[in-house]
């Protein structure tokens, strides 16, 4: 077996050649692994001097980025990380968040640049990424996505010890796309309001319009949280339902510290925390609310979670489903005669625009309208916000609506 004449110099590696093929090997030592075994980190070529050229790259990458994490190599390609990153990504975000982003990378990132070694990737790589998905006639906006998710990966990689060229986090990132959504015209929105106005549901739709509640917000709504003699109401969860883990053992994928309370004989709906600490949050209902709500109590059929709304089916009752209630929704702007200029009903979200629009022009504090939607900006202003002033913007912007 042939070995280096000029002998190396301690930790520079060694170069030797295998009998058995006439490979040329060179090993560098990277002290232990995980099992107590000597690790021992590895280059062939078939010439001397191309061993001795992959010996140097490798020492020094490892000078300047340290000794890759063990187990680590260069042949690790996108989509062989990705499999390994998607079930840590599981376990830190919340559920409809995994849902999507495993969707993007199984989508878009490794049917397009997956067999790409991470230590190869090239800012052309990124821009394929984003052609593939334009081209393929999905908005910039889901180009953004992409792009974002892929960065995310590809961090996550850099901290285990893969080597990723740094000139892939500067590659500028696509434009989100414009979209036609705003807030609701105050004339439509009295309009919608007088329309619904003996629907037993009626209130369900001032939630969104008047408390800016989000869909599952307004969804997992339960009594338990609605203070009428107060006029107060708790928004402190929301009605999600989780992707099982385990259908038949009715096991769910949650991630740590994620709180989720299961509906009993409701499947897969829950009732978990907002996504911000300042989505828990305490609304002042106006007297209409007060009414609509005490109204609807006298009337409401008991079901076994408390809601306030529920799906009532023919034999049996169900937490509301959020594509029947989008649904109803649509109908609800149908029987008022509105809908968006540009000929599409308003999206649900909308009403929570339209909320955050009528404080605006009221005039009321940005501070107190954070605190009303549950935004996550300017928490630090919540300290000066009582419910006093919080109250008062409500009646402010219920009559605008006419809830007198």
């Amino acid at each position: 077996m042939g070995t280096d004449k000029k002998r190396r110099q301690y930790g520079t590696g060694g170069l030797s050649q295998r009998t058995s093929d006439g490979m040329w090997i060179g090993k560098i030592q990277a002290g232990w692994t995980p099992q107590g075994k000597r690790r021992v980190i590895t280059v062939s070529a078939k010439t001397k001097p191309a061993a001795k050229k992959k010996l140097d790259d490798k020492l020094r990458d490892i000078a300047r980025d340290g000794l890759p994490t063990a187990g680590v190599n260069g042949r690790a390609t996108v989509e062989s990380w990705s499999k390994v990153w998607l079930p840590m990504h599981e376990r830190k975000v919340r559920p409809s968040t995994y849902t999507t982003d495993a969707g993007t990378v199984r989508k878009w990132i490794n049917p397009t640049i997956g067999n790409v070694r991470l230590a190869d990737l090239t800012p052309g790589h990124l821009r394929k990424l984003r052609d593939a998905i334009t081209d393929a006639g999905r908005s910039s906006t889901t180009a953004l996505h992409s792009h974002k998710i892929l960065l995310i990966m590809l961090k996550a990689a850099v901290v285990e010890g893969h080597r990723v060229p740094d000139r892939i986090f500067k590659v500028p990132k696509p434009s989100k796309a414009s979209n036609d959504r705003d807030a609701i015209p105050l004339p439509d929105a009295i309009t919608l309001l007088q329309a619904i106005s003996d629907r037993p549901d009626a209130a369900r739709w001032v939630a969104a319009l008047l408390q800016g509640m989000r869909q599952g917000e307004c969804l997992g709504l339960t009594w338990s949280r609605v203070d009428l003699d107060n006029h107060l109401i708790d928004v402190s969860w929301q009605l999600q339902r989780l992707p099982y883990k385990d259908r038949a053992a009715e096991t769910f994928r949650v991630p740590d510290g994620f709180e989720a309370t299961p509906l009993p004989g409701a499947g897969a709906a829950h009732l978990t925390r907002p996504k911000t600490q300042a989505g828990r949050r305490v609304i002042p209902l106006v007297p209409w609310m007060v009414r609509a709500l005490t109204d609807a109590r006298e009337r409401w059929l008991p079901n076994p979670w408390d809601l306030v709304w529920c799906d009532e089916l023919k034999t049996k009752q169900r937490p509301c489903v959020p594509s029947v209630d989008l649904t109803a929704w649509h109908d609800v702007q149908k029987a008022a005669g509105i809908g968006h200029p540009a000929g599409r009903p308003y999206h649900l979200h909308e009403a929570r625009h339209t909320t955050a629009s009528l404080l605006a022009a009221a005039g009321v504090d940005r501070s107190v309208i954070e605190r009303i939607l549950g935004q996550a900006v300017l928490v630090d202003a919540y300290l000066h916000t009582d419910l006093s002033q919080v109250r008062d913007a409500m009646n402010l912007i219920s009559a605008r609506l006419q809830l007198t």
